[in-house]
């Protein structure tokens, strides 16, 4: 999977330039079939737009305590299972392809162009196609969801 990132900031005198125009080189896998390309990141809310540190190399993890990620995964025909719930809420985007998400018995089919609100719920992408789905996902922390007087706590 190849992602052309291209990042914007300020020159000395203020002018907006392009700091990053580039395929992206921050891939990593965190199970067998899942492809991630890590965008960016932020800390702290609201957002400090001044620094000049790649936001990307900043991402030790699925979310950011605290702060937002930005990254699109390609799910492989048959990915490995991963049941998991993160502490945040995801804004997703099917590009291509399409994924079924499992949520304690529920499925969903996502479609290319379809979009999604993941609020903390735990779930699992499978992809049962013959084609690979790409998704981008803007994950932005949130506090852990509770029910019964208890902490739903992130998973997986």
């Amino acid at each position: 999977m190849k992602i052309r990132r291209v990042v914007t900031a300020h020159d000395d005198d203020g002018k907006a330039v392009v700091a990053i125009d580039e395929v992206s080189r921050d891939v990593v896998s965190f199970r067998p079939g899942a492809t991630i390309t890590n965008v960016w990141s932020t800390a702290g809310f609201p957002v400090d737009n001044t620094g000049v540190a790649d936001g990307a190399q900043e991402i030790t993890g699925t979310t950011r305590d605290g702060g937002t990620v930005f990254r699109v995964i390609e799910y492989a025909p048959g990915v490995a299972p991963r049941n998991h719930r993160t502490n945040s809420i995801d804004y997703a985007v099917v590009l291509s392809g399409e994924i079924d998400m499992e949520m304690d018995g529920t499925v969903v089919t996502l479609r290319a162009g379809d979009v999604l609100v993941q609020r903390g719920t735990i779930h699992d992408w499978i992809n049962r196609s013959d084609k690979p789905c790409v998704i981008a996902f803007v994950l932005i922390d949130a506090r852990p969801v509770e029910r019964g007087g208890r902490a739903l706590a992130a998973r997986g």
